[in-house]
């Protein structure tokens, strides 16, 4: 299963791949595949058929890369960062930068 850390609407960096050194916010995750899809990153066209109102054509859209090749994009440390799991006073989990150890979750 896809791992808590990284949800949607995080900003994550791509490490690894032909997209290396990309930036960009987490559109959707696949969990059952641990994918993750990120805005103008892994662009693929496909060909779409013309429908009633007469739109058709090649249409660019994001396809999903492998969450091993993504790190989270800290904003303190503007840099991509491991993230760990910090255990609140009231009990509650939160997400944690390892490097700089600022609480990601509000």
């Amino acid at each position: 299963m896809l791992e808590k850390r990284l949800k949607k609407g995080d900003s994550v960096k791509v490490i690894a791949g032909k997209e290396k050194g990309k930036t960009g916010k987490i559109l959707s995750t696949i969990a059952e595949k641990q994918r993750v899809v990120v805005e103008k990153v892994n662009l693929l066209k496909r060909h779409k058929k013309q429908d009633a109102k007469g739109k058709g054509g090649i249409v660019e859209k994001e396809g999903s890369i492998h969450v091993s090749n993504v790190m989270y994009l800290c904003s303190k440390c503007g840099t991509g960062v491991r993230i760990g799991v910090k255990i609140m006073d009231d009990g509650k989990k939160a997400r944690v930068c390892k490097k700089c150890h600022e609480t990601l979750d509000a």
